[in-house]
């Protein structure tokens, strides 16, 4: 075989090679595309008693299957290590907030539901705090005082969650320092045990981290909607907001401080006697309101 003939063959098993390699990659896009396809009808995960997440083999065995192989092809943490109570409690507190089953159709929840079954890296970033507000405005109710009504009654929900959420975290907190213990004890630095421990923490990491921002995200969607409806419906309503959202901003700071381990005050607004500026200021002369910027 002369030069040439040996320099066509080489050529012509590169580009079979680059044609097989483009043929897997493209079966694989096409097979994701049409895996997340299928579960467009059924994305959003089902909602069972008092908000919680109703069992779905679709939700918590198949998307969570594929998107972890997902994340694996992509470099991400994925850990083989089996679940904690402590982790799934978490994981079963942490989503309340990722979603909204009691504000309906403002949440993001199917993307939402690809994020947290790992279809889809991280999308909450490019949330909008105007959502809220919007669905607010979108609903017809005989009064608009009701409007301040419901903005209240769902800063409760979340306020009366928190506690519990933060308390969670804090348990599997503590499970990744005990998991530090045993593997630096029992297996040393440079195993596969201690590489498992490490993509566990990262991803108990990034849960915690969507939590933060979740919550950050719930705040300013509220204080965005008393914004609006001072301008557009004013009541006296507006009052009770704005003490509630001052205790809510609390648990954030909290939140972002990852001050999650004995916060037994969350909800109460004492935080080492803080206090925050209103958005209302009263007015001896005027028998309403007054708004701060």
């Amino acid at each position: 075989m002369n030069v040439k003939a040996r320099l066509t063959l080489k050529n012509a098993r590169r580009l079979l090679e680059n044609v097989r390699a483009n043929a897997v990659d493209y079966f694989v896009r096409t097979l994701v595309i049409i895996l997340l396809l299928s579960f467009v009808t059924a994305c959003a995960r089902p909602v069972g008693d008092l908000g919680r997440a109703a069992a779905s083999a679709t939700h918590d065995e198949i998307m969570p299957a594929i998107g972890k192989w997902r994340a694996r092809a992509s470099k991400e943490p994925a850990s083989n290590l089996n679940w904690t109570d402590e982790e799934n409690e978490m994981h079963d507190r942490v989503w309340r907030f990722l979603v909204a089953p009691h504000a309906k159709d403002w949440f993001y929840d199917i993307l939402v539901e690809w994020q947290r079954t790992r279809l889809l890296p991280p999308q909450d970033k490019r949330f909008k705090h105007d959502r809220y507000y919007a669905h607010l405005r979108s609903e017809e109710y005989r009064s608009s005082k009701i409007r301040y009504t419901r903005v209240l009654r769902d800063m409760e929900a979340d306020l009366n969650m928190t506690p519990d959420a933060f308390a969670s975290i804090c348990d599997v907190l503590e499970i990744n320092r005990r998991r530090d213990e045993a593997v630096k004890s029992l297996r040393g630095t440079d195993t596969v045990e201690r590489m498992e421990v490490d993509e566990r923490k990262a991803e108990n990491r990034v849960l915690i981290d969507w939590f933060v921002r979740a919550l950050r995200y719930r705040y300013e969607s509220y204080s965005l909607a008393l914004e609006g409806l001072l301008i557009e419906t004013p009541h006296q309503g507006a009052r009770e907001i704005d003490g509630r959202l001052s205790v809510m901003a609390i648990d954030v700071e909290r939140a972002e401080q990852r001050e999650f381990c004995g916060a037994t005050d969350l909800g109460d607004g004492n935080m080492s006697g803080a206090t925050l500026p209103s958005r209302l200021k009263d007015n001896p002369l005027s028998p309403g309101p007054l708004y701060r910027k």
